[in-house]
């Protein structure tokens, strides 16, 4: 089936949206934004971890318990993501990359099961890694099953109301082409602070060798 006019920039934005996190995240290299190719280093299970500030959010063991003004963990497996129901915490807490990675991986995954899947999956469905290689491929997973739900997507499926069943956003109330677009700045926001904290935490382990 041909791309929708309309859906075709959005999906390229994705595509090259994914691509430069994924890069930018296993290496070993990432595109500097004019074409030339900068070394990368692979995020490693301590910087994946890496709490910047006291009272973060992350990924954490069942058997530890959620962190701080978090409630319960989510997903499932032996590591959770801090989380809380709504009212959520004010100001909201500080997060790591995995918790900012798990958080990309699980919506994105549920999100092409609740478009052109079993509509069923749940948070407590979702496998939360602890380690950064792992996030990395779950979030590749996830962003692989949600552009093939966008490939099923004609002009009429853009165009209606919860076409996306995703339970935890707008998608139920939302036309399909707003729920694409909200997805595509989930990505770049996201994708942009999990680079920052890598450069956060890059400058940090340099400087203290000095």
């Amino acid at each position: 089936m041909a791309v929708p006019p309309r859906l075709a920039p959005l999906l390229e934005q994705f595509d090259f949206a994914r691509e430069r996190l994924t890069n930018r995240m296993a290496g070993p290299f990432v595109d500097s934004g004019n074409g030339t190719d900068v070394g990368v280093v692979p995020m490693t299970d301590e910087e994946y971890l890496w709490e910047p500030v006291p009272g973060c959010w992350s990924v954490r063991r069942r058997t530890d318990g959620p962190g701080p003004r978090a409630t319960l963990l989510t997903g499932t497996g032996e590591w959770g993501r801090d989380a809380a129901p709504a009212p959520h915490p004010v100001p909201p807490p500080f997060t790591t990359i995995a918790w900012r990675l798990s958080h990309l991986g699980e919506l994105l995954a549920l999100r092409a099961d609740h478009t052109n899947g079993g509509h069923a999956l749940t948070r407590d469905d979702y496998t939360v890694s602890g380690d950064a290689a792992s996030a990395i491929k779950a979030f590749d997973t996830g962003a692989g099953a949600w552009r093939e739900a966008l490939l099923t997507a004609d002009d009429a499926a853009l165009d209606t109301v919860g076409h996306s069943t995703y339970p935890h956003g707008g998608d139920p109330e939302d036309p399909f082409l707003d729920t694409v677009w909200w997805v595509n700045q989930e990505l770049l926001h996201h994708g942009a602070e999990i680079a920052l904290l890598r450069d956060l935490y890059r400058y940090r382990a340099s400087h203290r060798a000095s």
